[in-house]
């Protein structure tokens, strides 16, 4: 056979033979490789070839090793043992290097991917995952930490207040033109784009229109369970949505969408950068933890 640099037989022979040698079985052993007994006895004999000795005996029940195999067997375990430690350590390296954060698929979209791809930039050595749903963030220990409107109900998670946005009406130019300086009984007469999420933080329609004195009945023509896709409606001019004016600055600077004045209310929460506390975290996820802040403070985002 070849050699190398090492004067190693190829691997594929050491390795079907340390398979082979620790469960004393070439069928379990092929098992485990996921190839034929046929494989790992051909592998063998191959190696014992290479060699010159035996290293198993075959009997009618099974095989033995030989002496020269339990030597050679002693010292594959060992190596490859190191070698596996080896490879655990620079994965676990590799890992921390590695920051998932999660939000909805609207403050994804508007805010915090421009942050992410901005942080990635300065520090292109980390990798950064971005999970978006909209349902709640829970039972995913994979993530370090996500944007939340108000606090979460697990009392164990780390809470940083980001910011308090304001909530106003918002359509289309055509239909805030239109609306300028609208009474709220004419804003409750218009088709209003609710929002059906499953986390109940988020200030809805009716609870707007309560808290600003309204006691009239609030029609409910339309429904989404996203609010990517609200605001896509009312840019198409399909209705009014509740505006987060911070949360979808970019739209209300674009022009895309306009805000509907004078009503408007400070929303009842905060959004909240919530997750595993400082200790936890690695050096990494610190690092675009305290970017994002600094963006928020800094009113980049």
């Amino acid at each position: 056979m070849s050699r190398r640099h090492y004067n190693l037989p190829p691997l594929t022979t050491l390795s079907a033979f340390e398979a082979a040698a620790r469960h004393l079985s070439f069928k379990n052993a092929a098992e485990e490789l996921s190839v034929t007994p046929g494989a790992v006895s051909h592998q063998i004999k191959a190696l014992e070839g290479d060699l010159g000795t035996a290293l198993f005996q075959r009997k009618h029940r099974g095989v033995e090793l030989t002496e020269d195999g339990k030597a050679l067997y002693d010292a594959l375990a060992s190596s490859f043992t190191r070698i596996s430690k080896t490879l655990a350590t620079i994965r676990d390296r590799a890992t921390v290097e590695k920051v998932t954060v999660g939000s909805t698929t609207a403050v994804a979209a508007l805010w915090l991917s421009p942050s992410v791809i901005r942080f990635w930039r300065e520090m292109p050595e980390v990798n950064v995952d971005q999970l978006s749903q909209d349902r709640p963030f829970r039972d995913r220990p994979d993530i370090d930490f996500f944007i939340r409107y108000g606090r979460d109900g697990n009392g164990d998670l780390s809470h940083t207040p980001l910011f308090r946005d304001c909530l106003v009406p918002v359509a289309c130019p055509e239909v805030a033109d239109r609306l300028a300086g609208a009474s709220l009984e004419d804003l409750a007469a218009e088709r209003l784009i609710h929002l059906d999420s499953e986390d109940r933080s988020w200030t809805t329609w009716p609870e707007w229109f309560q808290q600003l004195g309204y006691t009239g009945t609030i029609p409910i023509d339309s429904r989404v369970n996203s609010y990517s896709v609200a605001l896509q409606r009312a840019r198409k001019g399909a209705g009014l949505v509740l505006g987060w004016q911070r949360l979808i600055q970019p739209m209300l600077q674009s022009g895309k969408l306009v805000a509907i004045g004078p009503h408007l209310q400070i929303a009842p929460n905060k959004f909240y950068l919530v997750g595993r506390s400082d200790e936890d975290l690695s050096e990494s996820a610190r690092a675009l933890k305290d970017w994002i802040i600094q963006e928020v403070q800094d009113g980049s985002v």
